[in-house]
């Protein structure tokens, strides 16, 4: 994993060009910051950058595993962005074919070889919500290879789930 302290960020590139931004925006996530408004930071600087309209980039990978580790920290303080977040790259990464850097690659996939067991501890720890309860099983889906299940838990609108089993058991 690349130190949040190390100047290697600034070779790693997201949306916007230079990584160097990344690590002060994934140190605030020990502090488990509120995500429920789409623009609240650091959570929307850290999509917007990360996984911008699908695209993911090296900065990408190399920040994945620091998302994971803060949530690993306090899994029964986690957001659902903690999972939806890590999901979406790993969606992105299979659906538009991306290659992970060679250096980031062990501690990209060492850590979102976490997700189960941590989306497992979030849940138990708490009631969830629809939103947590999906992007948590969004990323255990996406972190054991099954992506195609992985985009529709992200896609779908929690709201919604009632009328699509009742759709489902008609048929």
């Amino acid at each position: 994993m690349i130190p949040l302290d190390s100047t290697d960020w600034i070779r790693f590139q997201h949306a916007y060009g230079s990584a160097e931004d990344i690590p002060a925006l994934v140190r605030r996530l020990r502090d488990f910051p509120d995500d429920s408004d789409p623009n609240a930071e650091p959570w929307h600087s850290l999509w917007s950058a990360l996984c911008h309209q699908g695209d993911v980039y090296p900065a990408s990978f190399a920040a994945l595993p620091h998302i994971v580790e803060a949530l690993h920290s306090a899994p029964e303080r986690a957001t659902f962005s903690y999972f939806l977040l890590p999901a979406s790259i790993e969606i992105a990464r299979n659906e538009r074919d991306v290659d992970i850097p060679p250096e980031l690659e062990r501690a990209y996939f060492k850590a979102l070889n976490m997700l189960p067991a941590l989306a497992a501890q979030t849940i138990a720890a708490m009631p969830p919500s629809p939103e947590l309860c999906s992007s948590a099983l969004a990323a255990s889906a996406a972190a054991s290879g099954n992506i195609a299940i992985a985009a529709l838990l992200t896609e779908l609108d929690p709201g919604d789930i009632d009328g699509m089993r009742e759709w489902i058991l008609e048929r």
